[in-house]
């Protein structure tokens, strides 16, 4: 409820009913405490609905205006405070009533808003320090009829700025991208990190599909996106592996992410308004942890093998096995040609046509032909690791032509030597699903040809390789 004790404040602000209208004012400046005038009920709700306390006085410093904001902050009712002359007694200590009147009232001379602290009174009894804000009314005549205050709690105040704050800082100088997605997975905010980060500015990625910005993984992020949607944040961070297509070519990141579902502070039941999605780039350190697990994955692989092949009777057992284990996470088949000659001969092998172990050509060596510039021929005259994949869409094709398994896109040849003689050659090979062979992968692959070369060389020592002639000088 509000009320008004001046026909010109009540003017300015919104007409009221007054006492000639059955209205039950009281003079101006009588300090009597006065009922509130019944007035329009849409100025009505509009002064209760606000989240700031309001209070308005006449030119005499008469209070016309009271909402509830301001009960519920000071504790006296509207039917208390309209009416009464200023806050002295009351609403302030009276020593201290003369300057708030002064200050509050000094507007009417003064353009624009003036900002003040004061130290009020509650009904309780206790005193609250609030932060208000005050404007002169004009009346239609434009000489001032009064003043209206809002005021709020400085606490209040304190947290809305220390929050506004924190967004700016947020936005600004934050060390991880902040995104504002809204509930159709569109951003609405990115700040400098993010932007970075997508390849854009802070301006390009708004209102644009996630799926316009991440080449690959958009649908792992919008998945996590509609899930905070549906169900809330998630208990922990996450890391999201994502493609993003810029002007050196396609880049693969690694986003640690977390998600905060955002809804209306001002809806009595909570309504989505879109989820806050913070990331920070994680790409160098998941890449080495990564490698650091495939070397001692790897090296322990090696251990395995080597104990499994001092176990081995026949060497070309022992050769055999340490490829199988080479093979775990590294490669989809092996091939192993020997130098018999000028030419190369199969001497072993994983099925062509799935997945199996490392076993002996059954019957003796085959020789295989291979054209000039084969991998495995350049690697023997190299005497080195040699890399090499199929063209995009000539998988097939190009696996035939090499005489390898059909699913073969990706090989690496690496040497096969033992006493500084040349053995031979060990192939391995992934299908076109893998990433190519790197040169941690060669140096692997060199590791275990040093083992299987070794291992062939015991083989002819021992008469197990009868009828393929023997090495040539490396």
């Amino acid at each position: 409820m509000s009320a008004s004790r001046s026909s010109g404040i009540a003017d300015a602000i919104g007409p009221e009913e007054g006492p000639e209208n059955g209205g039950t004012g009281g003079a101006p400046g009588s300090g009597t405490p006065a009922g509130p005038a019944p007035g329009p009920p849409l100025l009505a709700a509009l002064l209760d609905g606000m989240d700031a306390a309001f209070c308005a006085f006449d030119a005499h410093g008469t209070v016309t205006h009271w909402n509830r904001e301001a009960e519920r902050v000071l504790g006296w009712s509207a039917a208390e405070a309209v009416g009464r002359s200023g806050f002295a007694g009351w609403a302030v200590r009276r020593a201290d009533a003369g300057d708030v009147q002064r200050r509050l009232m000094a507007v009417m001379d003064t353009p624009g808003r003036q900002v003040h602290e004061f130290a009020l009174l509650c009904k309780s009894g206790g005193r609250v320090l609030v932060r208000t804000q005050s404007s002169a009314v004009r009346g239609a005549d434009g000489t001032p009829a009064g003043v209206y205050c809002a005021f709020s709690e400085v606490h209040a105040r304190i947290d809305l700025e220390r929050s506004i704050a924190l967004s700016e800082a947020l936005f600004e100088d934050m060390s991880w991208g902040v995104v504002l997605v809204d509930v159709d997975l569109r951003p609405t905010v990115v700040n400098s990190y993010a932007a970075r980060a997508l390849g854009a500015g802070r301006t390009a990625p708004l209102g644009r599909p996630l799926g316009e910005l991440i080449l690959r993984g958009a649908e792992e992020l919008e998945g996590a996106l509609q899930h905070v949607l549906a169900e809330g944040a998630p208990p922990a961070p996450a890391d999201l592996w994502v493609t993003l297509r810029t002007a050196e070519g396609e880049r693969r990141r690694c986003w640690r992410s977390g998600f905060l579902r955002l809804a209306s502070p001002l809806a009595e039941e909570p309504v989505p308004l879109g989820v806050g999605w913070m990331f920070q780039d994680v790409t160098d350190a998941r890449l080495a942890e990564q490698e650091a697990d495939r070397l001692r994955f790897r090296s322990n692989q090696l251990h395995r093998a080597a104990r499994q092949a001092a176990g081995c009777e026949d060497p070309l057992e022992a050769a055999t096995s340490s490829l199988d284990y080479a093979l775990a996470g590294f490669a989809d088949h092996v091939v192993v040609d020997l130098l018999c000659g000028e030419r190369l001969v199969r001497a072993a092998g994983t099925p062509a046509e799935g997945p199996g172990p490392c076993l002996l050509v059954s019957g003796g060596s085959i020789p295989v032909r291979y054209r000039a510039g084969h991998p495995a021929l350049q690697a023997v005259e190299r005497t080195g690791t040699v890399r090499a994949s199929a063209r995009a869409g000539a998988g097939e094709e190009w696996a035939a032509g090499h005489q390898w398994p059909r699913d073969a896109a990706h090989a690496l040849c690496a040497v096969l030597q033992s006493r500084g003689r040349t053995l031979g050659v060990v192939t391995f090979l992934r299908a076109a699903s893998r990433s190519a062979f790197e040169r941690p992968d060669a140096m692997y692959a060199e590791s275990v040809a040093v083992r299987v070369g070794s291992a062939v060389d015991l083989a002819r020592l021992t008469g197990r390789l009868d009828g393929v002639p023997g090495p040539r000088e490396a």
